[in-house]
């Protein structure tokens, strides 16, 4: 669902969205590998851009807002962090308004399918963004959710583009961007400003 789904109310102010409902989780899904799914479950996703096409910084910023996007209502958002040619994401699947958990399946065609169109639209170019695969794995019942999201977080660094992760801007922790909306606009302003990032070019336009 966007904003622009959304019809003002008579009086002006803006109607609430009506209840979003899950498609059916079902225990497995396929496409190239198997996908496992078991109610309650955090699961700990990868997906990768066609032919490692490095995105732009703009196309960055979109894919995080996407991510971001449905927080709260289709899935608790733990951590992302958006590499320049990949995405890791950490999330545990939400349950509609009547019990039914939202499924992997449903959560990646709507994250991947909704930031493609973005990219496209923005950087006026055609063709698919993303790999059609991603790869998930689910938390082992040892693995603490909070230890898990660090090291994802910690991605950027690990990989040399900045030296500490609070340097890199396309990142979201619960704990500290998903504690208040402003905080995320500033935080992300605050690294943009410190211009410690290199410009990568946009790569090929199909």
């Amino acid at each position: 669902m966007t904003d622009e789904s959304r019809e003002p109310a008579a009086d002006g102010a803006q109607a609430p969205p009506p209840a979003r409902l899950a498609r059916a989780a079902t225990s497995q899904y396929r496409r190239n590998l198997p996908h496992m799914q078991t109610e309650g479950t955090t699961f700990f996703i990868t997906f990768t851009t066609l032919r490692r096409w490095i995105l732009p910084e703009p196309a960055r910023d979109i894919v995080l807002e996407h991510v971001v996007h449905d927080h709260g209502a289709r899935y608790q958002l733990h951590a992302a962090v958006i590499m320049p040619d990949h995405v890791h994401v950490l999330l545990t699947p939400d349950r509609d308004a009547q019990g039914n958990t939202f499924g992997l399946a449903e959560i990646m065609q709507g994250v991947k399918g909704a930031s493609a169109h973005h990219i496209n639209r923005a950087l006026h170019r055609r063709g698919p963004v993303w790999q059609p695969e991603s790869f998930d794995t689910s938390l082992r019942k040892d693995e603490k959710t909070r230890e898990k999201a660090e090291y994802i977080c910690a991605n950027a660094v690990r990989a040399g583009l900045v030296s500490h992760e609070d340097a890199w801007p396309w990142l979201w922790r619960e704990w500290i961007e998903g504690a208040s909306p402003d905080q995320t606009r500033q935080s992300n302003d605050d690294r943009r400003r410190r211009g410690r990032l290199r410009s990568i070019p946009a790569g090929p336009t199909s």
